[in-house]
């Protein structure tokens, strides 16, 4: 049932308001601005696809150390940037999955068939933990059912702190972490 809320309207016509005020007021500032390309916001550009490498499913040129990759991109008509060079065009960091060649099907199906024997976790990286899986038929069987889901949800990777190769896309997990910035939507939103 619809209930009429003035206050409701009022704060919707504001709002609208402050969004015009801000794309006739904010957004010519950052044209005419000529700041990096890094603070542009989306819409003042458009990116290309970033090339996948076949071996890893991963963007070429990803960074270890880093996790990014450069990208081309294009700025919008009436867009310029201090960085960007004479044709209109930039180089954007867009984030990567570095892998380094293990994969998760393989490391799954070691898990499943001889993860008694710790054969997953030598693959992986981890020969303490094998050796040990191994010298007791993978903690009586307890300790492969436990790789089984750990590696399944992806929670064990390999030891060098690299990404599994998975297609790109593929069934990759990510981790969502909350931190002091993270928004979270009241309980009465609407």
């Amino acid at each position: 049932m619809f209930f009429f809320r003035p206050r409701g309207i009022l704060l919707y016509y504001v709002g609208g308001l402050v969004m015009w005020l801000s794309l006739t007021l904010v957004y010519p500032a950052i044209e005419t601005s000529g700041g990096k390309c890094d603070d542009l916001m989306m819409g003042q550009y458009l990116c290309n696809e970033t090339e996948i490498d076949p071996e890893t499913q991963q963007a070429v040129g990803c960074d270890k150390d880093t996790r990014l990759a450069k990208v081309w991109c294009q700025l919008a008509p009436g867009v310029n940037c201090t960085d960007g060079l004479p044709n209109n065009t930039f180089q954007k960091n867009v984030s990567c999955k570095w892998t380094n060649g293990h994969s998760f099907e393989n490391a799954l199906l070691l898990s499943v068939f001889l993860g008694m024997f710790g054969v997953d976790r030598f693959y992986l990286g981890y020969p303490a933990i094998g050796l040990v899986k191994f010298a007791t038929l993978g903690f009586m069987f307890l300790g492969q059912l436990v790789d089984i889901l750990l590696i399944a949800t992806q929670v064990v990777k390999p030891s060098d702190g690299s990404e599994y190769v998975i297609d790109y896309y593929g069934s990759a997990t990510e981790r969502i972490m909350k931190d002091n910035y993270t928004y979270l939507k009241p309980p009465d939103y609407e």
